[in-house]
């Protein structure tokens, strides 16, 4: 059998941002229960590497559809919307200005760590990151706007980025304090 290049297809769920992660995971574990390479131990190479080729594929797909950001991007890309984020790297003004006042923020935390205000500058991020997700959830679910939901992307590219900077350092900070 052919393998299905539409990760939403594979796994028999809708082509929507909202996915209900049980019904994945089950989706996932009924197709890994069918083509995972320990099944076909026995079968020919050609048999045992279309398993393998089939496994791997299943295990991108379920990690790209677990995953917001990838899920998001991959709407966009399936709707003829790439994300260019190398390419493309305009946002609002006011995302940017809200970019550089936490770059500011962090930096300053880094000079002089303040656990209060990394905890509200977190809370800030974690934030902005819901709301973004909730955007992104409207663009492609609702108004099936993959422009805009493209432009969302690139910016919550950022906003992971930014927490995983922002986890460093509280990790750091905690470490520091101990």
């Amino acid at each position: 059998m052919p393998i299905q290049h539409d990760y939403f297809n594979l796994f028999g769920l809708p082509a929507r941002f909202a996915v209900d992660p049980r019904a994945l995971d089950d989706a996932y574990k009924q197709l890994q229960a069918r083509v995972h390479p320990d099944r076909f131990a026995a079968a020919t190479a050609a048999e045992r590497r279309a398993a393998m080729q089939w496994a791997a594929h299943a295990n991108e797909g379920v990690q790209t559809l677990r995953s917001p950001l990838r899920r998001a991007a991959y709407l966009c890309e399936l709707n003829g919307t790439p994300i260019a984020a190398e390419s493309n790297t305009a946002m609002p003004a006011a995302f940017l200005g809200q970019q550089m006042q936490w770059r500011e923020d962090l930096d300053e935390m880094k000079r002089t760590p303040d656990g209060a205000r990394l905890q509200a500058l977190s809370a800030d991020v974690g934030s902005v990151h819901a709301f973004t997700l909730k955007q992104l959830e409207s663009a492609l679910d609702a108004t099936h706007d993959y422009a805009a939901a493209a432009a969302l992307v690139r910016q919550l590219m950022f906003i992971e980025k930014f927490s995983d900077e922002l986890a460093a350092v509280a990790a750091t900070t905690v470490t520091d304090a101990g």
